[in-house]
């Protein structure tokens, strides 16, 4: 069966077509982050006006791609969240209102289900069970995943997310938005013995993650510092910033992986991206003898691919998780922990 899937969770319009027996047969991804730069971050109400510009020829490009019609469509899954309110309903009144013209049946996706599944879209994907650190813009968490549906949550942050204290740091220096990409890459320039950084809640003896003080330490160095910050000045604070942040990281993996006895780490997001933090994460692998796994990085931001798969990897498991109805609503605010198992 082949499945539509519909990704407009915040600033990235993704549409893809995912056959149950065959996978991935094309995919199409327009991002805005050229738009939102000039903001500094993300503008809800111009996000959700341009998923309306480019939701339609994305849909013709993937058809194109897969060189079908879209009468061959089975089913429609979509994002119903979490994410921007607006932006989501975007993207399911497209979604339900091609299911209404096309007879087909819808399967409502958790966004972050999307990205938990998102590795094993890989060429050698993980098998079940595993622990999955899922690190993002808005998320950062360490999961058991079981099985579709069967998410246990071990820890998360306790105030900005991974993602967040990487744009908000590159916005103290100066840096173009997004921050993660931008900080990462004059960080490789930069000298670890300059500045030191805390790391926060690296000995707390739990799962739970803190970047708001890592993030505050930036500041306070920045305020500090005699004059304006040097090119060199930068490169430096921002090595001291991704060394921190991924020590952080890779302390708490490493001990999820030691307490569940499990031997797979799976990383899905778009700081799994990060070059440091994946270096990081293949030592600590090598050293404790686990095996980690990351999406391709075309897959680690948000994008339609892994919401079809995701609406693929239902169907395949239980036929009735699609269903023909089109009156949608979208949750904005949505647990990850009232997913049901299959």
């Amino acid at each position: 069966m082949i499945v539509l899937g519909v990704e407009s969770s915040c600033d990235e319009t993704g549409l893809a077509l995912v056959d149950t027996e065959t996978g991935l047969l094309s995919h199409a991804l327009y991002s805005q982050i050229a738009m939102h730069q000039e903001y500094g971050g993300v503008v809800p109400e111009l996000a959700s006006r341009d998923h309306i510009r480019r939701a339609l020829p994305l849909l013709e490009q993937v058809l194109r791609e897969a060189k079908i019609d879209k009468s061959a469509i089975d089913a429609i899954a979509y994002t119903q969240g979490p994410g921007l309110a607006g932006a989501l309903l975007v993207g399911a009144s497209v979604a339900c209102g091609l299911g209404l013209a096309l007879g087909k049946p819808m399967i409502p996706i958790h966004h972050l289900e999307g990205h938990l599944l998102s590795p094993l879209l890989a060429s050698k994907p993980p098998k079940f069970p595993f622990i999955s650190l899922l690190v993002s813009g808005g998320h950062t968490q360490l999961m058991r995943v079981e099985g579709i549906g069967q998410y246990t949550l071990l820890g998360e942050t306790l105030d900005d997310a991974a993602g967040e204290a990487f744009d908000k740091s590159a916005k103290l220096l100066g840096l173009s938005y997004p921050g993660g990409p931008a900080i990462s890459r004059i960080a490789e320039s930069g000298d670890p013995s300059v500045y030191t950084l805390p790391r926060p809640m690296l000995h707390s003896k739990d799962f739970n993650f803190s970047f708001s003080g890592l993030k505050t330490a930036v500041l306070t160095v920045v305020k500090n510092h005699p004059g304006e910050l040097s090119e060199q000045d930068k490169a430096n604070l921002a090595r001291a910033f991704v060394d921190a942040l991924v020590d952080v990281i890779v302390a708490k993996c490493s001990s999820a992986m030691r307490h569940s006895g499990l031997k797979r780490l799976v990383i899905a997001g778009g700081v799994g991206a990060n070059t440091q933090l994946r270096a990081g994460l293949n030592a600590a692998a090598a050293k404790k003898r686990f095996e980690v796994y990351y999406p391709e990085l075309e897959f680690c931001t948000d994008n339609g691919a892994m919401i079809a798969f995701a609406g693929a990897m239902r169907l395949k498991a239980d036929p009735a998780q699609a269903q023909c109805d089109y009156a949608f609503n979208v949750r904005p605010k949505w647990p990850l922990a009232e997913l049901k198992a299959i």
